[in-house]
């Protein structure tokens, strides 16, 4: 369900996405406003679920995790209770970042990080290959990350 964003609000996230530790003073200031009316729209915002989390982002690179996956996969069998199965699986992996059901030749969509290829390898033979309705993979490597945002823009 749609929430309604006023301009207010969305200079709001604007300013969040780029810096999520702002407290509700700076955050007024940016605005011109006073730091109660500031504080209560942050507040809705969450309560509403506009705002889902606030996390901190880490270079992946500095933590080791180099190498970057997106491996499509297809499915042996399209009932809904083996694609929830599939779903309840896939998210229990750690290495998995990101799924997506998609349309088209695949599936589903996955961005894996991990270490290294010998990792992803691990990762492909004990985890992944043990879900027991994987048609098959198709495995996509990042050489670079050239654009990467996590701000919604355009709100």
């Amino acid at each position: 369900m749609a929430i309604k964003i006023d301009p207010t609000d969305k200079e709001i996230l604007r300013h969040l996405q780029q810096d999520a530790l702002l407290t509700t003073k700076e955050l007024a200031s940016r605005l011109n406003l006073s730091p109660t009316p500031v504080y209560e729209r942050v507040r809705r915002l969450e309560k509403d679920g506009v705002i889902k989390k606030y996390v901190a982002l880490v270079d992946r690179e500095k933590v080791l995790k180099d190498l970057m996956v997106f491996c499509s996969i297809r499915l042996k069998e399209h009932a809904q209770e083996a694609g929830a199965r599939f779903v309840q699986e896939i998210v229990r992996l750690d290495e998995v970042q990101e799924c997506y059901n998609i349309s088209g030749d695949y599936d589903f969509m996955l961005k894996i990080i991990v270490h290294d290829m010998r990792e992803y390898q691990a990762f492909l033979m004990n985890k992944l290959a043990s879900l027991e309705n994987i048609g098959s993979t198709h495995s996509i490597f990042v050489m670079s990350e050239i654009k990467h945002e996590t701000a919604l823009v355009g709100i």
